[in-house]
């Protein structure tokens, strides 16, 4: 690999490249030699509008900067025109990047077919009409590069994109079978999933988030990939902050089971731990089906199987499942009507045989038929709900192949199979969805292929559909989790009308739809054990597919990377067996080690704690204030105390000496004092509140707070920062509160420092409860609001209140501040006890808004009460190792 990555005389296409991450691959290539023809319709983040002034912008900046550039304003699904430009200006195409997108980001529930449309039209048509026009070009020359544009929300799903999902892990099949294709006249394919702040990503990430995430960290590895010595093809890749790894599918060995009466969804729910086990037995890595002839020659081989403990049926569930009128779906249907289900058997051939089959066998009205194209998914639906009142189950098996190498693939070819398998799942699932959140019960077993996980020759639509339906799948297993709706797909190998097509007659025998029926039937019981997850199965095989990601590798992010300096570390990215490779299942797991980079500078060092000082931070309240944060932490209209000002006895509540420090506790800048700070990673471990001076005055006051750094403890993969801060009286000098928190820094330990803090008594008491009943218990049911009051004391950080960056933390919905819990649980005592002169929590789970917490308090010595928090509905602790010391007697404060 020469040092110095030139692309002179090449031509680059690359669309979206008005801006964001499209601009910095155009400026790059410009920089590089290449002639670059900018992209970009000039819509908004959401595809609206029209202007040509982003791609003029760019192509100026290529010019004034010595190098060639043409603009092309079309939209990508006029691929066709847009590669025609590129002819024109420069006479050939050797480069394509697909790199053009909108969101149209909303939950399931609420999207509309034009947000679904949409998205699909521009992120995966799109790259099929620009690449199908680029091919024959790339064949004639022997030399071609496409980089196509997945994402985190397609590789695991997402909340609220279960368009975008599908269509960006669509691309990735698509990508997989281009290698394919390709290979052998110099084309090479490629995927990548990069995190970089732009007009989409804007909209859905922290201002301080994005600044470290700027697109200059993706033009490395796109160069890279594009560069005409490169070898590497149909990879995925994810990059961002510096940070580049490799992702490849990895498939247990999984379980093989008789193919005789025996194996049915409870055989399988026995030795469901076989199947999704990948560490007793090396996993596969394949790059297609399994060798499903020898499985089948061996189950036949084996005893009859076991079927547990726990029975599986499917009775009273009212089932859809469309294209079942033969092949997989018939065998699905026959086994869902003998568990007791009744059925909708839908085909747009023929569905009466099916029909008539399951009636005959388990009675009249078992089942019904529906002739309706997946398409019409309303209706298909309409018909289980007119004949039996709602349905739980949709199984969407219906199928067409339109199989033709990407060079002679017609548009006509694509849309008909993207109708049929994407948008028909899409419909069939949209329909059903409302009558799964009322019942809240709801099973959706998806039917993708190995042909849309691996790739495959001559089918560049159906892998793109199928991989696609994957993608989906993720992200409704994730919207529908809390409603007890579960999302799983199969993969099935089985002889149909469709695999006769491409198989011999005597295996399309052998491979009976029946050895499939079981799992579907299995993900589709209230026994479901699993949601989100892929399953390759067929002859009595199943087995589950995971991601696997390479430890990759982090760069310093104070200083630029270039392309030269990715391919010196490019054996590494690419490494899957240096014992560092991971299994991510969700986007926070994915991009955590993107933003475990962040903080990884060349000169990174941990700092001395001892003199570390904040400035003075100035606060000041009023009686509103301090009713506001009674309020907050649960106070009622019937507690006058701490409502109304004109109470005899109005007072705030201890625990407000939380409040003054909280700015003065964030003067302090964790990436100076650790390594790899990333304040996604930060926690909030213990809190210690020392009241030093009351009552406070309740109309009003200045106060004045400083922090200091107490210590910094290194615990191997993990820091934890302990700051104090006083706060004094504004004027008088006098000392009223006295804070200490610690903070839990993940990813930020290993620079060598002191493991074990220091004994400051009550601040790190551990406060274990006393082996009996409590002397008190509480319980508190907090508000819907509460997070939404509580933050207006000042702690606005979203994940308190914003769906979309609770997400982001993992979290289903947003949580309840940690401070909001302390805040409650110290009313408790001090409704019960009087006043405490301090208070230490640690912090040990979160709390959803409208849970109940339960606080039980014990009694110790003379003026401790030990107390622990839990969570009543989900039986978790929320605060543990706490204790107040009580002032006996309040003159001494």
């Amino acid at each position: 690999m020469t040092r110095d990555m030139r692309f002179d005389g090449q031509t680059v296409v690359i669309t979206g490249a008005g801006g964001g991450l499209g601009r910095a691959y155009a400026l790059f290539f410009g920089s590089r030699g290449a002639n670059v023809v900018v992209n970009d319709l000039g819509s908004t983040s959401k595809g609206e509008g029209h202007s040509s002034k982003a791609a003029d912008i760019v192509v100026e900046e290529i010019k004034k900067a010595g190098g060639k550039a043409v603009a092309n304003y079309d939209s990508v699904e006029f691929g066709d025109r847009i590669i025609e430009t590129a002819i024109k200006a420069f006479g050939s195409v050797h480069v394509l990047i697909n790199n053009a997108g909108i969101l149209r980001d909303i939950s399931f529930k609420n999207m509309k077919d034009a947000d679904w449309d949409l998205i699909q039209l521009v992120h995966l048509k799109g790259a099929f009409k620009t690449t199908k026009a680029a091919w024959p070009v790339f064949r004639k020359q022997k030399f071609g590069r496409v980089i196509n544009t997945a994402s985190a929300a397609g590789l695991y799903g997402s909340f609220g994109q279960a368009n975008y999902s599908a269509a960006k892990l669509g691309l990735v099949g698509f990508t997989e079978t281009l290698a394919k294709e390709g290979a052998k006249y110099g084309i090479l394919a490629n995927v990548i999933a990069p995190m970089a702040a732009s007009r989409m990503t804007q909209t859905i990430m922290p201002e301080d988030l994005l600044s470290m995430l700027q697109p200059e960290w993706i033009v490395p590895l796109v160069g890279y990939l594009a560069y005409k010595d490169t070898e590497e093809t149909g990879g995925i890749f994810e990059a961002g902050a510096g940070f580049v790894s490799k992702l490849r599918w990895e498939r247990s060995q999984g379980a093989l089971f008789k193919t005789d009466d025996s194996f049915t969804p409870a055989a399988i729910l026995a030795r469901w731990a076989e199947i999704v086990d990948f560490e007793s037995k090396t996993p596969q890595y394949p790059s297609g089906p399994n060798d499903f002839m020898s499985l089948l020659e061996s189950a036949r081989e084996l005893p009859s199987n076991k079927q547990g403990d726990v029975p599986v049926d499917v009775k009273d569930k009212v089932v859809v499942v469309t294209g079942s009128g033969g092949g997989l779906g018939r065998a699905y249907a026959l086994l869902f009507a003998k568990l007791g289900a009744k059925l909708v058997i839908n085909d747009v051939g023929d569905p009466s045989g099916t029909v008539n089959e399951i009636n005959k066998l388990y009675g009249e009205g078992t089942a019904i038929p529906d002739r309706h194209s997946v398409e019409e998914g309303d209706a298909v639906v309409k018909a289980a709900v007119d004949k039996f009142g709602t349905v739980h189950v949709v199984v969407n098996n219906a199928g067409i192949l339109r199989d033709k190498s990407l060079a002679g693939m017609t548009e006509d070819q694509w849309n008909l199979v993207m109708a049929v398998h994407l948008r028909g799942t899409y419909k069939i699932t949209k329909a059903a969805w409302p009558y799964f959140l009322k019942q809240k019960f709801g099973r959706i077993v998806n039917t993708t292929s190995t042909s849309g996980i691996y790739g495959n020759f001559g089918q560049a639509n159906y892998a793109a559909a199928k991989c696609a339906i994957v993608g989906f799948t993720k992200t409704l297993a994730l919207e529908g989790k809390k409603y007890n709706i579960l999302a799983n797909a199969i993969a099935p190998n089985a002889g149909t009308n469709m695999t006769r097509t491409i198989l011999p007659e005597e295996i399309v025998q052998a491979f009976k739809p029946d050895y499939v029926a079981p799992l579907a039937v299995l993900l589709s019981s209230d026994k479901a054990p699993v949601t989100g997850e892929i399953f390759e199965t067929g002859s009595g095989w199943i087995g589950n597919t995971r991601w696997q990601r390479t430890g990759g590798v982090g760069f310093p992010v104070d200083k630029p990377l270039m392309p030269e300096v990715l391919a010196e570390n490019w054996a590494k990215i690419v490494d899957f067996s240096d014992g560092r490779s991971t299994h991510p299942k969700t986007a926070q797991e994915s991009v955590a080690a993107i933003l475990d980079n962040m903080s990884n500078k060349s000169s990174a060092q941990a700092s001395s704690a001892s003199t570390k000082t904040g400035p003075d931070f100035h606060f000041s309240y009023e009686t509103r204030d301090l009713i506001l944060y009674n309020i907050g932490v649960g106070a009622k209209s019937s507690e006058l105390k701490y409502v109304f000002e004109g109470a005899d006895s109005f007072t705030v509540l201890p625990t407000y000496g939380v409040i003054p420090y909280f700015g003065a506790s964030g003067s302090f800048d964790f990436s100076e004092l650790v390594p790899n700070f990333n304040p996604m990673m930060l926690l909030h471990g213990e809190q210690y509140l020392e009241i030093k001076s009351w009552p406070l005055p309740t109309s009003g006051g200045n106060l004045v707070s400083k922090a200091h750094l107490i210590e910094v403890l290194d615990k191997g993969k993990a820091a934890c920062v302990i700051t104090g801060t006083e706060t004094r009286d504004a004027e008088t000098g006098k000392p009223v509160f006295y804070n200490e928190s610690t903070i839990f820094l993940r990813g930020s330990g290993g620079f060598g420092g002191p493991s074990k803090g220091k004994d400051r008594g009550a601040a790190t008491a551990a406060n274990t409860p006393p082996k009996r009943a409590p002397d008190f218990v509480a319980e508190v049911k907090t508000s819907e609001d509460q997070a939404a009051i509580y933050r207006l004391s000042g702690d606005y950080n979203p994940l308190h209140v914003d769906p979309e960056f609770a997400a982001m933390g993992k979290f289903p919905k947003p949580i309840l501040h940690g401070l909001c819990t302390f805040g409650i649980s110290g009313k408790q005592i001090f409704d019960k006890f009087g006043l405490f002169k301090n208070i230490k929590v640690r912090f040990a789970g979160h709390v959803f808004p409208g849970e109940t917490l339960k606080v039980e308090m014990w009694k110790v010595g003379g003026d401790k009460v030990v107390f622990q928090t839990s969570v009543v509905e989900r039986n978790a602790i929320a605060i543990s190792a706490a204790a107040v010391e009580l002032v006996s007697d309040s003159s001494k404060l």
